[in-house]
């Protein structure tokens, strides 16, 4: 006895569209800075033991309405709950330092504000990517620029990071030889896109940009694992 056949016709399935969709619905849409000291909590598996604290930088929201914490990680402006790196830190949750309550779901509040904001500053769709946000950086970080192979690094502070309607943020650095005046500010002329000059950036806090201006002798052999993985 044969299987019976279904009715309905076959459907040929797209994977780099249905690939497309699935990014748009998980894009950023609208961001807003931390500024109530916040942290991100993540653990080593070399250590697994100790939780180890970093800032966040800002709250994002998807295009599927889902809220992401965001700190500047490696080569990005990363979503907490991406890191899964047994290396260099696996994300654990949040933490209010005030209280010392550890939460593993962004707070309410940032909720509502971005919902909120991205219901008033509703852009309509464009086929090509346009600005729609800029943010100044709060931490301090810093962006180790690398270009063509044989070229010295170059260390910039991050001045601000920007929002894009596909969904990309990326750093703002400062062109030394195009400042007009100080402080330097988000709209200013001298500042650009990292990743629009330089082949790889990546980001630190304050703290280790500083040992790697002093030529911190663990630091740099840290960083030299780091950038030949």
């Amino acid at each position: 006895m044969g299987i019976p056949l279904s009715p309905r016709p076959a459907q040929v399935i797209d994977l780099e569209v249905m690939r497309q969709r699935l990014h748009a619905k998980r894009r950023l849409v609208r961001l807003a800075p931390e500024l109530d000291g916040l942290e991100m909590l993540y653990h080593l598996a070399s250590d697994p033991d100790t939780l180890y604290g970093m800032p966040l930088l800002a709250w994002g929201l998807r295009d599927d309405g889902e809220v992401v914490g965001l700190v500047p990680w490696m080569e990005s402006l990363t979503p907490c709950h991406q890191l899964d790196d047994p290396e260099y830190g696996h994300f654990v949750g949040f933490r209010d330092p005030e209280t010392e309550e550890i939460f593993t779901h962004p707070p309410e509040h940032k909720q509502y504000e971005l919902e909120h904001a991205a219901a008033y500053f509703d852009y309509e769709e464009t086929d090509a990517s346009t600005l729609i946000q800029q943010l100044p950086d709060t931490q301090g970080t810093h962006a180790l620029c690398m270009d063509d192979e044989g070229q010295p690094w170059q260390l910039k502070q991050v001045f601000g990071w920007r929002l894009y309607s596909d969904g990309q943020v990326e750093a703002l650095l400062v062109d030394e030889s195009k400042v007009e005046s100080t402080p330097v500010l988000p709209g200013d002329a001298c500042l650009y896109p990292g990743h629009s000059r330089h082949r790889v950036v990546y980001f630190f806090q304050r703290i280790i940009a500083n040992r790697i201006k002093d030529e911190d002798p663990t630091t740099l052999e840290a960083l030299a694992l780091m950038v030949a993985r």
